[in-house]
């Protein structure tokens, strides 16, 4: 079993972005305070076409702190972590959605022999409920957003198959997912609580296999590791 220690699936792999591109889009603040990865041109596609959104994530970035009880009692989505984003973000008009749709298709069937054989007759059939996906946490215009602290690692694949469905079908350009970094190891070693945040829960690595494997599909991803500087001795 992979140990949470190891940093080899922790690394940025194919499809992602290089320190360049991340550097020139993303502001030293943030890249001092958090552990940074873009997948197929996000920063970029987000830092150009979806300003006011980004900027709105990296003002919940900037005012997010990690009191140190927060890690002691923090248990899965119901923590006072992601409640923090939510606090800064919902009342900004970041909402829970879920995507629903039919599909709707048309068969062209050409029927006849000889002189008739151009003649078309048109059938059309509705797949209901084609797309039923998991609902996104956090969505504003064409961006989706996801927090993920210490939920099952399968949560990850939840997440990307809904950014990614809404990707294809043109409702957001790109989706920010902010989880865990490997730095925290060390303070849940030294705060007696490292059982709780083991290695099949979300954190950095977990996502970044993931998205090496190219989960999300086509959909841009801009990932961001909460680090051990945004720690605070509360």
């Amino acid at each position: 079993m992979q140990d949470l220690d190891s940093d080899l699936v922790a690394r940025p792999g194919f499809g992602a972005d290089n320190q360049t591109q991340i550097d020139r889009f993303i502001p030293s603040d943030i890249r001092t305070l958090y552990e940074v990865h873009s997948y197929k041109h996000a920063a970029a596609l987000l830092a150009n076409s979806a300003v006011p959104e980004l900027n709105e994530v990296l003002d919940a970035l900037r005012q997010f702190t990690l009191p140190r009880s927060w890690i002691r009692d923090a248990g899965g989505n119901e923590s006072a972590i992601p409640k923090a984003f939510s606090k800064i973000l919902r009342p900004r008009g970041w909402y829970e959605t879920r995507i629903k749709c039919d599909l709707l298709i048309t068969l062209e069937i050409h029927k006849g022999h000889g002189e008739n054989q151009k003649r078309v007759v048109r059938e059309s059939l509705t797949r209901s409920d084609f797309q039923d996906g998991h609902k996104i946490d956090y969505l504003k215009n064409s961006v989706a957003f996801d927090m993920e602290w210490n939920s099952k690692d399968q949560t990850f694949d939840r997440d990307l198959v809904a950014m990614r469905a809404f990707n294809e079908c043109g409702i957001i350009m790109a989706g920010i997912i902010v989880t865990r970094s490997a730095d925290l190891n060390e303070v849940f070693q030294e705060l007696g609580v490292k059982s709780k945040y083991g290695a099949s829960t979300t954190w950095m690595g977990k996502l970044l296999s993931r998205l090496n494997t190219g989960r999300n599909g086509p959909c841009p991803i801009l990932v961001f590791g909460i680090t051990r500087k945004s720690l605070t001795d509360k």
